[in-house]
């Protein structure tokens, strides 16, 4: 064994670098502070070398059988008018029959399925402390269980634990991008199928995306500027609800509909549109991963991708160098390509989420001249990165 590892997180970056480290002979454990993996979600596109990760994973063909294929995607002015009706690859610089879209929780529960039987998974369960003795790291979880591990990868998202445990308070690290966001599902009496629809005035807006055949449910988002990141919100979601509606007051489409949807929904998902910008991504035997690392926001699309990415190149370089040359090579790999990734995200919010009358005008006349969009920059970023082949595994 080279070792073991604690990983905190199992949703997207977590599961795949327990897959890695397990495949190089590492014995790994796995916390998630959830009850279970999650399941549902928005649906996510996985593009350029994260395809290829999961080709060496053996989950491509399981991951195109999930394939959502959204085929439209129409931008609609106040009134609801179609202002103009594009492919979504226009904008995101997918590639058609290579890159894949699929809802979030096929491919969490893809990436566990493959790792499941071969590592432990603690749900219900998450680091309380740390203490990186240099030799070793002792760890103690909430539920009062204390263990010691050769190494600790946090995986654990946006707001990681792992990494304010070990680097600090997340506001030293968190660049706001100056929009709130609230996803939840509703009823899809739209009648859309396998499309979505972008409404948008200055400074909010709502979509609705149908990953079906017409019937079933419907995921919605309600996305507003706002000057200040409100993280009194967060873990009151009656206050998230009271501030999403008080954004959303007198619009008009369909979203006072959504605005009612949102208040009893039992999947509300609230957060900010936000990144992480660390100077370093480990600091002795601990080490960062995913969002935990470097969220990019959902503007850029890029986060899942430059999850499972990040987490294969992790696992090669500890693969066959002692942890401190392999966290370093591990980064400098990887943080051009980030950083160039996350830099999609101002690029994108223009076009999702216009904050003037003057940027919407510049959006719409984009979208109906069809120039100027941002998906020649994504297919530009997808170049930067060639994955190294795989080490030989234990």
């Amino acid at each position: 064994m080279n070792g073991s590892v604690l990983i905190s997180g199992a949703s997207i970056a977590g599961p795949a670098l327990a897959y890695w480290l397990n495949r190089y002979g590492f014995a790994v454990t796995v916390v998630e502070k959830a009850p279970a993996v999650r399941g549902g979600g928005y649906p996510i596109d996985t593009r350029g070398p994260a395809v290829e990760v999961l080709r060496r994973m053996g989950l491509e063909d399981k991951a195109r059988a999930r394939h959502v294929a959204t085929r439209r995607l129409s931008f609609l002015d106040a009134d609801g008018g179609v202002i103009q009706g594009v492919e979504p690859a226009v904008l995101t610089g997918d590639r058609a029959g290579y890159d894949i879209e699929l809802a979030r929780g096929d491919l969490t529960s893809l990436l566990y399925d493959a790792v499941r039987d071969d590592v432990e998974f603690r749900f219900s369960e998450s680091i309380a402390t740390l203490n990186d003795r240099g030799d070793r790291v002792d760890v103690t979880f909430t539920s009062g269980r204390s263990q010691t591990f050769d190494l600790v990868i946090g995986a654990d998202g946006l707001h990681s634990k792992t990494r304010s445990l070990v680097f600090g308070p997340e506001e030293r690290f968190h660049r706001y991008l100056g929009y709130c966001f609230a996803g939840f599902t509703m009823p899809n009496d739209l009648g859309l199928s396998h499309e979505g629809v972008v409404w948008a005035v200055p400074g909010h807006s709502a979509a609705l995306y149908a990953t079906g055949d017409g019937d079933g449910d419907m995921h919605a988002f309600l996305l507003f500027s706002r000057e200040d990141a409100p993280f009194h919100a967060f873990a009151d979601p009656r206050a998230q609800r009271d501030l999403v509606a008080g954004y959303f007051e007198g619009d008009g489409w369909l979203v006072p509909r959504m605005v009612e949807a949102m208040r009893t929904a039992d999947d509300l998902f609230f957060d900010v549109v936000s990144q992480i910008h660390l100077p370093v991504w480990a600091k002795g035997r601990v080490a960062l991963a995913g969002d935990a690392a470097h969220a990019t926001s959902f503007l850029s699309g890029q986060g899942s991708s430059l999850a499972m990415i990040g987490a294969y190149l992790l696992a090669y370089e500890l693969a066959e160098a002692p942890h401190e040359e392999a966290f370093a090579a591990y980064e400098s790999r990887s943080r051009e390509f980030v950083e160039r990734n996350q830099a999609l995200a101002t690029g994108g919010a223009p076009v999702m989420a216009p904050r003037t009358e003057a940027e919407l005008e510049a959006r719409n006349a984009a979208l109906r001249s069809m120039d100027g969009l941002p998906g020649e920059e994504h297919n530009e970023v997808h170049t930067l990165l060639t994955l190294p082949p795989e080490r030989a595994t234990v």
